[in-house]
């Protein structure tokens, strides 16, 4: 059995399973009290022994719930959510770049896939999703908009993969190279920023991602170098295109 507000549903069992916002106690709470009363009246009008049975029920455990309702309102309230013009940027920005990542990866998989270097593009792939699904799960909790550009970082993404790949995997090594040199970096400036102000220490949780994700970024661009991104054909010409393209991408990310 189950009932709602317009944001927040109850599943009753054996034991309560309760889903919380922040916002939408008070509408989780007057439901409850109307949702009782709706169950009471069909009881009355209904000769169905469970209805009248979860009637008393509901309204002889009403005040209790609703009081643990209120209880787990207030541990919400504790729950502070960071907002900053800051934060904002980094968060969108990275989740986008992590998108493009994850998609450069995918492209060149689908060209190399079953090439030497085929498992340790997918070992990178991998990373990437986790830092994505990392920036997915921070965007909502800091309500954060994301980019409106993410259809063009999702297309540019794997139409790079795909075409560095096409070129051989020294020049895919390459892109790994030029684009996990500019995002290391971009990841140093960030973490900077933060740790500059006086109130760094509200921002522990961001800087620990971070900073765990620059190190992963770098190892990255050591295992390029190491699988000869530097042989590829006009190496130097490749990165730096490359290294411009993704410091005009992630200009455009942090403000649109």
């Amino acid at each position: 059995t189950f009932f709602g507000s317009r944001f927040t549903v109850i599943n009753i069992s054996i034991k309560p399973t309760i889903c919380l916002t922040l916002h939408h106690v008070d509408y989780l709470t007057f439901d409850f009290y109307q949702a009782t009363k709706i169950v009471s009246a069909v009881a009355i009008l209904s000769p169905n022994a469970l209805l009248l049975a979860l009637s008393d029920a509901l309204f002889t455990n009403v005040i209790r719930i609703q009081s643990f309702l209120f209880s787990a309102s207030v541990m919400a309230a504790q729950r502070v959510v960071i907002r900053s013009p800051i934060l904002d940027r980094i968060i969108r920005v990275d989740h986008a770049g992590e998108l493009a990542a994850k998609r450069i990866y995918q492209g060149q998989l689908l060209v190399l896939g079953k090439s030497p270097v085929g498992s340790v593009i997918k070992e990178m792939q991998e990373q990437e999703e986790v830092h994505l699904r990392t920036f997915e799960e921070l965007i909502p909790r800091h309500r954060i908009r994301p980019t409106a550009l993410l259809p063009f970082w999702n297309i540019a993404g794997l139409a790079l993969g795909v075409g560095t790949a096409l070129l051989g995997s020294k020049a895919a090594m390459a892109c790994t190279v030029a684009v996990e040199s500019v995002i290391s970096e971009h990841y140093n400036n960030q973490i900077r920023q933060l740790m500059a102000g006086d109130d760094s220490d509200k921002y522990t949780e961001v800087l620990q991602v971070l900073k765990k994700f620059r190190d992963e970024e770098i190892e990255h661009h050591d295992t390029g170098l190491h699988h000869g991104a530097e042989q590829a054909p006009a190496y130097a010409l490749l990165s730096e295109v490359i290294k411009a393209g993704c410091r005009a991408s992630i200009f455009l990310a942090e403000r649109i």
